[in-house]
């Protein structure tokens, strides 16, 4: 194989980012990546510093297009209208880009470059200021954006692996999810953390 003129660190990412949403992040290998692009392997080390390097840069990517677009949908609303949007926007995001979303779901990853570490704020400022519609602030937020993430995140990789076997529209559960997130966060807010003394 030649070296592929114009090659660059973006369609590198770009390349594996394909890779990991069909098949899955642990799919991704650089000789899969060198392939799909009609390179040899050691071609690559000129844009990335190997596959840890490649999945980090895939995970600085999801974090910021999951962040862009939850930051659109919930634009112009508020309350359950907002939360019901910030949900779809998430769990689209997941199906449209399953390779991306899982990750942009590792932490360390994102924590070893501060552009994803900024993208991955950003998506958990959109989350903020959604809940701040409930009048929802400070460390209880931190406590109810991890109960929308940890809610959202088990239906959509449940959904992902086909973990639905029973005959009953899943798009209802996925309702009622969101409604029953709702109604928490519309309950006092100190309830949220258990504290009712």
């Amino acid at each position: 194989m030649n070296r592929r003129a114009g090659l660059d660190t973006e369609m590198v990412v770009t390349a594996a980012v394909a890779i990991a949403d069909q098949d899955g992040l642990r799919s991704l290998s650089l000789t899969r990546v060198a392939t799909e692009l009609g390179v040899r392997p050691p071609s690559l080390y000129a844009h990335v510093d190997g596959i840890g390097d490649i999945v980090r840069r895939i995970a600085g990517r999801g974090a910021r297009e999951l962040a862009a677009e939850m930051g659109h949908a919930v634009e112009g609303r508020a309350g359950g209208d907002a939360l019901r949007a910030l949900a779809g926007a998430y769990r689209g995001y997941a199906r449209q880009h399953p390779g991306a979303y899982e990750a942009a779901q590792l932490a360390t990853e994102l924590q070893q470059d501060p552009e994803a570490a900024a993208a991955a704020q950003a998506a958990t400022d959109v989350a903020f200021a959604v809940l701040r519609g409930y009048g929802i602030r400070g460390d209880e937020a931190v406590h109810a954006a991890r109960l929308f993430r940890i809610t959202l995140h088990g239906f959509v990789a449940l959904e992902a692996e086909h973990g639905f076997a029973i005959d009953v529209p899943i798009e209802a559960t996925f309702e009622r999810i969101v409604a029953a997130l709702d109604l928490v966060f519309r309950a006092d807010p100190e309830r949220i953390g258990g504290s009712g003394d």
